[in-house]
């Protein structure tokens, strides 16, 4: 049963958030600080996958290396 209030709970906060964004939205200014946030969250995300990528491509740049020195190795 307290699961079910929490989920609830859960729902009716989502639904509170998105019918608050709507009339915020509906206003100039509210619609200006709703673009900003949303311009603000896209720079963030940008920054995270540039970040993971370079991580990627730095753990990619080892492993080949790895695989570089096996191979000389063995031979």
């Amino acid at each position: 049963m307290e699961r079910m209030k929490s989920v609830l709970w859960f729902v009716l906060g989502i639904a509170g958030g998105f019918v608050a964004a709507h009339l915020v939205n509906k206003d100039p200014r509210g619609h200006e600080v709703l673009a900003e946030v949303d311009a603000r969250i896209g720079e963030f995300t940008e920054r995270i996958g540039d970040a993971y990528r370079a991580q990627e491509a730095k753990i990619d740049g080892i492993a080949a290396e790895v695989k570089d020195t096996a191979a000389k190795l063995t031979d």
